[in-house]
């Protein structure tokens, strides 16, 4: 059982960065599973499902829910406080409200509008849709602050109905998403964009780091990247669909050598919103085959503890250069009544990407490996060895 805890404020850096620290807790499918509840597979990818299917700055992040990354934003005047999930895979800016009475609000901190001199309501309802639920709320304007960055007269979505879960489970009490407006639920300006029209940054980049096996540290950076949070160089690739943060894959090795996955190149969407790797679901079986994973009767797929240290490296070829995932990174290695148990932390997708080519999702199984920066100037995402 991991849990890491930094209780600290967003810091300006000396070179005009600002941190956000975020913060590990142990996952709500290992809380479940000691319970004798195990959580149904669901598919990360149904999030990118259209509507129609279904300064610079540095804060510290909590982590929760396999590793779902929060950490404080305010809104309102005087500020109210709130923890969010930055969330690469999504755009809106959404709280749990006073207009909201289901569980899942009462069991979070709530925006009470009436009490901000600077709220204001623009009469539009939203529905916003996630691939483990979605929720629906009205729009409204206020001032949001993000470490110390503030944004007057930001779009902000407040809760009306959400359901019990996965809702009522999260740590947080709302997600701020980080990804193009063109996905905003509403067409609501995300919260970086505004950022950058008000020249509020020193360069419209933010980056990522999620700590490894408890350590303390995750953070996200806005206005730049913290070169103390990487090792050696930062590995950039364009994006390909101005969407989500979306980027083309050459090749898939194991253990350096080529496969037939992505023979005809593949997509992946980075998405600091989804816990685990996602892999297309017509390759899941092969790639299973070669790790030596059994599938149990709940449908993950496992393998004998003994064996984590001669498990294949997977490897992504991406703008030429190949990103190696060691098994230590993709093997959860954790205990249930006094018992190991050993799971491959990548998942099925069954969703083709916006270009038609297999989609993967990095989500924070590999994002933990590598710092990840996200350039909207020049519409490109890099990756570099993690510190």
């Amino acid at each position: 059982m991991k849990f890491l805890i930094v209780v600290l404020l967003g810091a300006v850096l000396a070179e005009g960065l600002v941190r956000v620290p975020l913060t590990k807790h142990k996952s709500m499918r290992e809380a479940l599973r000691e319970k004798g509840v195990e959580m149904p597979y669901q598919d990360p990818a149904m999030k990118y499902v259209a509507d129609e299917f279904a300064g610079s700055g540095s804060e510290y992040i909590n982590n929760y829910a396999d590793s779902t990354y929060y950490g404080a934003i305010s809104i309102g005047t005087p500020p109210q406080s709130f923890q969010v999930l930055f969330d690469t895979g999504s755009s809106n800016l959404w709280v749990d409200s006073a207009l909201c009475n289901t569980q899942a609000c009462s069991v979070h901190t709530k925006f009470y509008p009436q009490q901000s001199s600077t709220y204001s309501h623009n009469g539009k309802t939203v529905y916003i849709p996630y691939g483990a639920g979605s929720l629906y709320g009205v729009f409204g304007y206020d001032t949001v602050s993000v470490a110390g960055i503030v944004v007057p007269h930001q779009e902000i979505g407040l809760s009306t109905s959400e359901p019990t879960q996965p809702f009522a489970s999260a740590k947080f009490d709302g997600i701020l998403g980080l990804a193009y407006p063109r996905i905003s639920s509403g067409g609501e300006t995300p919260v970086f964009d505004n950022m950058m029209s008000d020249h509020l940054l020193q360069a419209d980049v933010f980056a990522f780091y999620l700590s490894r096996g408890g350590a303390q540290g995750s953070e996200l950076t806005l206005g730049g990247v913290d070169n103390r949070r990487y090792q050696g160089s930062i590995y950039w690739t364009p994006v390909t669909s101005e969407s989500y943060w979306q980027i083309g894959i050459q090749a898939f090795q194991i253990n350096g050598r080529s496969t037939g996955v992505c023979s005809q190149g593949c997509q992946s969407i980075v998405d600091t919103g989804t816990s685990t790797l996602t892999a297309p679901g017509q390759y899941i079986g092969e790639i299973m085959q070669s790790i030596g994973a059994q599938r149990s009767q709940n449908g993950q797929y496992m393998v004998d503890c003994s064996s984590v240290n001669n498990l294949p490296t997977l490897s992504f070829v991406i703008s030429g250069v190949a990103l190696p995932l060691p098994p230590s990174a993709y093997i959860d290695q954790n205990y249930q009544n006094g018992r190991q148990y050993c799971s491959v932390n990548i998942g099925p997708t069954y969703l083709p990407s916006q270009n038609g080519q297999p989609l993967w999702i990095f989500g924070d199984v590999f994002l933990r490996q590598y710092y990840s920066a996200y350039d909207r100037t020049n519409n490109r995402v890099g990756f570099a060895v993690a510190a």
